[in-house]
Order: structure tokens, then sequence, then C-alpha cells
């Protein structure tokens, strides 16, 4: 019987019992240097660099029964069945879902994981904890073995990684070609493989990779015999859980070795050993990527004792727990360790990419324009050092007509066009870097920034991604150049300018922006020629009255004006009569992109900041009336109603009513919120909708759409999904939890929360959602959580708990405490308090709530910081000043505020 999660720290760790009888569970493990794994509860999974450079084989979530490639270790009695410390044998598997199934318990915590096992039969308890070290490109198996008996038992021992050795493209491209190539060696501790070449019939590449598993007991004595090909290990008619080398005690090669031309295993054995009752002995697994042997040796040495080992993991333990320095403590602790792992997401994201975990089984790797500016926002909240430098990078990725690279190269500031070559724009990627500067700017009061020259990004895709620039050449190279050939450079203020600006010209023909390739939702792809985005149009509004603020405060620190590219003259145009004119729209968005088709004259003018946001404000108001005059839906009574989101290829509104049948998105309802388009009156009619026909408590809450009940070919992919699956109807979180922001934004708190709240209790419903701790991707019909680990949701989720349901965040600098926290979420003392760190100091902010009452019924009593009393504005926050928060000390702060 399935048995919940139990957190078993402070920290987030925690385990689980029998958890391989859940299926599609996996564990991220990973360095900073480049290593990165996904374990199973029968260690199954894989190990990888990049795309290309595969240790183990690689895995989707099918294989993750279907493989019997896994990890292993056996323990071997002489008349007994050979037992598996990873639960992988035929009789283990035999025996699950029987009376004879073993007990076993995870546990685990950031990047490590322990398997605790007991063998009924041989009196054994076993356990394997597996983690990579921050710095090293190696797994570690860490194995444990405890006599539970009242004799002495003797036992003879075998490790077993099968080693894959290449790319993932060789899974079906030459994959028994590709075995041919490995040279494989058994040195004193395990077995190296080098194959010749990496095979790519565009063009082989010489190989120099070495792929290796090397092993050792925990007093560093090396194995006896080596099985250095899967044929050696499993035998004739064998299989990985059932080798006939374990069961029948085949003898192996020695040291010094060669094999060629065959599947590599890292297998050997080890010295019989005796274990008197009570005594244990540990082994070493040591599975890696190097560049020589002797890096190879260095690990060895590294890692070779039990001592070395477990001094690794403490190290590891403790980088990773200080990564995650915000801390919260509410009425509900699981909630709390919940809220651990959504704060350690971010990291995986960074180390991951969008690909290379088993769910994530497309891309080769790398990160998304899109992600790139979202996941700066939980750095800003927890690790704020070096933001600024990365986000003026950033923009380096923008095009001069306002459109971007989509795919990041290694490093900051290298950008690609895309990972296949193919000219495509999502008409959302103007809208993140703003959000993201913007909360940079409030959280450091660094308005600075914005003056940073950076150069635009240039390749082939002109006239924003609709021709080909054939002048230009790699010998131009990836920065936009002027007509002298000279490197132009513009401020960041001017990129996010051409960003906003240019969008505002790209529309439909219901004067909506195009969708073009698609936007947030990438399952919206069948529509570039007529569909429209009322959704995002509607961010954009938001986001030029944004820019609108940036640009008074710039005026309040004493400039007057900044310097601008000549051509930007063009998108400034302030005639109300052309903003209803879709072709004159047109015609001033032709007349920019041609005007930098190829080359910038590279000439400067300088431009009036009052004049410039008097610019955008106009914009944004004729947007939101435009939007709030053709866009709004009537429910069927007087209570419901809600935005249209989109227009399909067919230039027909998505929403609405449809031979009797709702049809509604949630994605138009965010952003119509965060925008300020939707008007306070209408926005209770929206949740009033979004609770009718998107909310399904137990399975996480709101969906993304109701049933459409209609492959629609004329606005994208999603339609061709199952519904309840992925972005056509799954409780997609990244968009519920936007959602909520969108609501904690306009003060509907009980609302937001009810979005916020309604994914964790599913997440952490192991038996719906049967994942570990942690945010998916999405939550399908059944309320099963998917693509876990690696999405945006859970920066999203970390920054709308600290900046608003805690309401702490910075305000051009300072900082801002004003609470919308809900009495469900005080202790049962009244007491709540979240931890984070702002200007580089760390404050522990504690709010006292003694008479339990609601966001909207509480005032602000008192407040104080490290028992200084602090001015409360308005009785509903404080402000604490940067100079004041500059004079502090690097200890610990608190500040307690006191409602009532």
């Amino acid at each position: 019987m399935l048995k919940h999660i139990k957190f078993i720290d402070n920290h987030g760790s925690f385990c689980v019992n029998r958890p391989e009888n859940t299926s599609y569970l996996y564990f991220p493990l990973a360095s900073e240097a480049g290593l990165k794994s996904s374990v199973t509860p029968v260690l199954g999974g894989d190990s990888k660099i990049d795309q290309d450079t595969f240790l183990l084989e690689p895995v989707s979530s099918e294989n993750l029964h279907n493989n019997r490639s896994s990890r292993n270790f056996w323990i071997v009695k002489e008349g007994h069945i050979p037992y598996s410390v990873t639960g992988s044998s035929t009789q283990q598997e035999a025996d699950r879902f029987t009376d004879r199934q073993e007990d076993s318990e995870l546990t685990a915590g950031f990047m490590w994981q322990t398997l605790k096992r007991t063998s009924r039969e041989l009196g054994l308890i076993s356990t394997v904890t597996s983690f990579i070290p921050k710095s090293d490109n190696v797994e570690i198996m860490y194995v444990t073995v405890e006599n539970q008996t009242n004799t002495v038992q003797k036992f003879t021992a075998y490790g077993a990684i099968p080693v894959y050795g290449r790319s993932a493209d060789n899974i079906r491209d030459h994959r028994n070609v590709t075995s041919m190539l490995h040279r494989i060696e058994t040195t004193e501790h395990g077995i190296n493989v080098c194959p010749t070449m990496s095979f790519d019939e565009r063009g082989h590449q010489p190989n120099h990779k070495i792929y290796y598993v090397n092993g050792c007991s925990g007093k560093r004595e090396n194995p006896i015999s080596y099985y250095p090909t899967v044929e050696d290990f499993i035998g004739e008619g064998g299989t990985y859980t059932h080798p006939r080398t374990v069961y029948e005690g085949y003898k192996g090669v020695p040291a010094h070795s060669m094999a060629a031309g065959k599947e590599a295993m890292g297998a050997f054995c080890f010295s019989s050993f005796t274990l008197a009752p009570g005594e244990k002995t540990d082994f070493i697994l040591l599975s890696g990527i190097a560049d020589s042997k002797e890096e190879i040796e260095n690990i060895f040495e590294k890692y070779n004792t039990s001592d070395k080992v477990k001094n690794a993991l403490e190290e590891t333990r403790i980088y990773w727990k200080k990564q995650v320095n915000v801390d919260f403590h509410t009425q509900d602790p699981d909630f709390d360790s919940y809220m651990k792992w959504v704060s350690f997401q971010p990291f995986l994201r960074r180390l991951f990419g969008c690909s290379f975990l088993p769910h994530h089984d497309y891309g080769r790797g790398g990160r998304g324009w899109r992600d790139l500016w979202q996941d700066c926002l939980s750095l800003l909240l927890m690790n704020p050092q070096n933001v600024g430098a990365m986000i003026e990078k950033n923009y380096g990725g923008v095009r001069i007509d306002g459109t971007n690279a989509t795919i990041i190269g290694d490093g900051d500031g290298n950008f690609i066009a895309d990972r296949n070559g193919i000219a495509r724009v999502w008409m959302d990627h103007a809208l993140w870097p703003l959000i993201t500067t913007s909360l940079y700017i409030n959280q450091t009061g660094d308005i600075e920034i914005l003056k940073k020259q950076v150069p635009y990004f240039k390749d082939a895709q002109t006239m924003r991604g609709t021709e080909i620039d054939t002048l230009w050449n790699d010998a131009y190279g990836n920065k936009q150049r002027t007509e002298d050939g000279q490197v132009y450079t513009g401020s960041v203020l001017e990129h996010i300018l051409i960003q906003q600006l240019a969008a505002f010209y790209d529309v439909g023909i219901h004067n909506i922006y195009r969708l073009r390739g698609a936007d947030w939702n990438d399952a919206l792809d069948m529509a570039a020629e007529n569909g429209e985005s009322v959704a995002f149009t509607c961010a954009y509004a938001g986001n030029l009255h944004t820019l609108a603020s940036i640009l008074r405060l710039m005026e309040s620190a004493g400039e007057t004006s900044i310097p601008l590219s000549e051509e930007i003259e063009i998108l400034l145009n302030d005639q109300t009569d052309m903003f209803d004119s879709v072709s004159e729209k047109k015609k001033i968005l032709t007349e920019y992109a041609k005007s930098c088709r190829h080359n910038l004259s590279g000439k400067k003018k300088n431009f009036s900041l009052s004049t410039l946001a008097a610019n955008l404000i106009q914009k944004s108001n004729w947007l939101t009336d435009h939007i709030r005059s053709q866009e709004w839906i009537d429910g069927k009574d007087s209570e419901e109603g809600w935005y249209n989101s989109y227009y399909d290829n067919h230039g027909e509104a998505v929403e609405g009513f449809h031979h009797e049948q709702v049809r509604m998105m949630l994605t138009g309802q965010v952003f119509s919120i965060m925008g300020n388009v939707a008007t306070d009156a209408q926005i209770r009619k929206i949740v009033k909708s979004a609770d009718h026909y998107l909310y399904r408590k137990e399975i996480g809450g709101y969906r993304l759409n109701t049933d459409f009940q209609e492959l629609k070919f004329d606005m994208g992919r999603m339609f061709g999904f199952a519904y309840g699956e992925k972005e056509n109807g799954a409780v997609f979180s990244h968009m519920a939890v936007m959602y909520a922001n969108a609501l904690y934004q306009r003060g509907f708190a009980k609302e937001g929360w009810k979005a916020l709240r309604s994914l964790s209790d599913t997440a952490l419903d192991f038996d719906t959602s049967h994942i570990y701790p942690g945010i998916p991707e999405y939550f399908r019909s059944d309320g099963r959580g998917m693509y876990h680990y690696l999405t945006g949701a859970a920066s999203w989720y970390l920054f709308t708990m600290i900046t608003e349901v805690f309401g702490v965040r910075g305000v051009f600098g300072n900082l801002l405490v004003h609470p919308k926290l809900l009495a469900e979420q005080f202790d049962e003392s009244g007491t709540a308090s979240v931890s984070v760190t702002f200007a580089g100091k760390q404050f522990h902010i504690t709010y006292r709530n003694t008479g339990r009452k609601d966001y909207g019924s509480y005032h602000i009593a008192a407040a104080d910081c490290d028992k200084t009393a602090i001015e409360i504005a308005e009785d509903s926050h404080i402000m604490i000043s940067r100079e004041f928060i500059n004079n502090l000390s690097s200890d610990l702060h608190e500040i307690t505020v006191t409602l009532a």
C-alpha cells in the first residue's frame, strides 16, 4: 500500500516507503561541473554531460519500467538466490505486490538519495546512497551491507553499471555500429571505455572522452575480477536482472585486459568477505566522464575510502542547502518543506536546462529565451549577486527589430537563432525581459542598468522573422553593425523600448498583437498567418505602463533625456487615429524594419524621458480601452464573464459559446488581470467563471482551458492532445501560479491563495500526484504530476510567495513589507514568518496575528527591526530605506510586524 511522503527535517529531506511500487519516479542529481543524472528508486535512469556525451543509456519516461539496464550492486551467498541492493533482480521483481516483497525506504534531500532495503532471506540490511559532488563529473554509489542475523555469514559482491558511452542520437542511429567503436580496458580499479570517434555521418569526429566505472571497498580494496562487456557479464541468454556471472559465478578477466567492438559494462567482482552478527561493510562505485586517465586516477584517489565519501556527501548536502536561503513558516510544516523544493527547482533548471530528465526527452539541452528571464526572478530573490551583469548580457540576444534569439548558448551572452535553424518568432518573448528588469531595479535600486550599452543580436533572420537577410553571412558575425561596419551598441533602455514599441504595431485584423509562431503556450503553433493573442496584448499593455513608471523614476533621479537610435523615432508615432488602423500600423512597422533590415545608420539623438513616458501611457491606455470594448464575453448569468484569449487562423474568436458549449481559457484571464485591463468588477466575474468552468481541486486546481471537443488545426497542436494532457486542459502549473500572482497583485488574496494551495495540496498528495516534493509542469486529468522539476512555475511560485503572500519586496531599492496573509496561514500562536536576503543582508520577518484576522481585516499596529521601531505607512505597510539597510551589520536581522 502506498504511503505518503514524510518530511524528516527542516530542509525538505523526505522519506517514502517502497518507492518501487510507484511508476515514473525519478530524482535529479547534478554537479556544477556539468554531470547530470536521473536516478529511480531501483537506480534506473541515466547520466550525461550533454546530448553527445551520455555515460549511461539515455532514458525517456517509458524506459523507467521497460529497461533493465540500470546501476546495480549484487550480494551473493552460496546456496541462496543473489540479492540486489537496488531491488533489480528477477526474484525481487517477482516478489513485488506479494507478502514476500522486501521492505524498502527511500530518503532524499537536495542532490542526494539513499535507498535502504531489507533482505529477510539473507538477514541483511543494505543502503545505497547516490550523489554527485558539486565540483566533479563523477556519480558516487556508496553501498553498505549489515548482517542482521546471529551467525557469521560469507558473501561475494559485484558492482555492475552498463556503460553506454556515446551520443543520445545513437539510440536509433547506428546503435550497434557505434558499439564497434568502443575500446575498453580494465584497470586495477575498474573499467575505462574510450570510443575511437564520435559517430555522425555528417562528419565523424575523433573522440577523447573516457567513460569509466571504478570500484573499491570502503577500505580501498580493489576488485579481483572484471567484466568489461555486457556479454561477459550477463552471459549467453542472461539479462541485467538475471546475469549469469552473478548467478553462476563466472570468472572475469584480470586487470589490464582489453576488449573492443562490443557494448561496454562497468562490472567487477570483489573478494569474498564475512560479516559477524551486527557487522557492517561498505563499497564505493565511481562512474563518470573524464578527459584523461590522469583525471580518472585523481578522482579515484579523492573518493576511495568510506571517510572520503562521507565527507564529500556532507559537503554536497551543505552546499545545496546554502543555495536555498529562503525559509517559510506557516501553519502547515509540510507546505513549508514543500517550499524548500520549489525554491530549489530553479537551480535544477539552471543545471539541466529544459532537457535531460526522463519526461524532458526533447531538445539538446540549454534553456530558451523565456526560461532565461523567468529563472532570474528566483535568483533575484535568493542569490542576487551578479544578476545585474547577467541581465545586461541577456539583452545581447535582442535583435534590432525587436525579435530575439531563441536558444541560449554556453555561458552568458551567447545566443543561437534556433536549434533547428527555423525562423520562428514567439510573440510573448519581448514581455519577459522588462518584467525581470523591473524586479531587478526594484530589488536593487540600480536604475543605472538602463544606461548600460549592449550590442544587438544579428543573424540571417530579418524583418521580424518574415524575410532572410541575404547580405548577412558568418563573417559578419552575430552582432548588429552600422553602415560603416562598426558593432552597434544601444542602452538597455533602448533594447526594451524597441521590444515594446515594435510589438505594438505587429497586429492582426482585430488590431490585437499577432500570435506569430506561438506565445507562452508553445502548442498554439498553427495560426501564424491570422492568429492573434488577446492574452498577451493585455500583458503588453501592462508592460507599457511599467516602462513609463521606470522612465519617471529616471526623471526623479535627475535624468531628463536619453540618446537612442534615430530609427526608433518611427515607432514613437502618437497619432491616436493611427492606433485604430491596422493597415497604418503595419506600414509603420514595415518602415522601421526596413530601416534596420541589414545595418543601422549608427546615428543617435536625444529623446525626452517625459515625452517617452507619455507616449507609452498613451499606447497602453489605447490598448486597454480597445480590449475592454472588444474582447469581453458576458457569461450565462450576470455574475460570470471573462476575456477572449485568442483569435484562430480563420480570424475567429476562440472563446465564448460554441453550439451551447462554453469555451474558456485561463491565459486571457491571467494577463487581463495582471495587465490591469480587467476592472475589479470584471475580476470578480472572471473568478466566478474560472471556478465554474476550469477549477478541479482534486487534480490541482485551475485547468488551462475547457474541453473544446474539436481538433482545431487552425490554432495549434494542443488540440490534438487528449483533453487533460499538457497544454490541452491540464492543470498547467505555470499559468495557474501566474493566475494566483495576478490576483494577489490586484488585492484578491483569498482567490490567489486558493490557486496556490490547490497546487501544493495536490503535489503533496502522493497517492494522487505520484511525485516527490515540488511543483511539476502540469497535473494531468487524473492528478498525476508530469514533467517534474524543470518548470518556470517554481520561480513564479517562489516569487509570489515572497513578494505577494508575505509581501516582502523591493521598491526602487527600498524594502517594502506589505503582507497579504490569510488567517489560515498563521500557526496556532498566530505567527507566520519568512527568511529572505535583501540588499546583501539576511532578514527574518515575523508577522504576529494573535486575533487570527484575514487579509483585509487587519492593519499593522506595530513594527520593529532589531527592536527599533519602524514607521508605519497608511496602517498597511512599512518601508525601510536602502540607506538604513546598508548601515546594518552582516548578522541576521529580525523584523517583527504586529497585526491587529
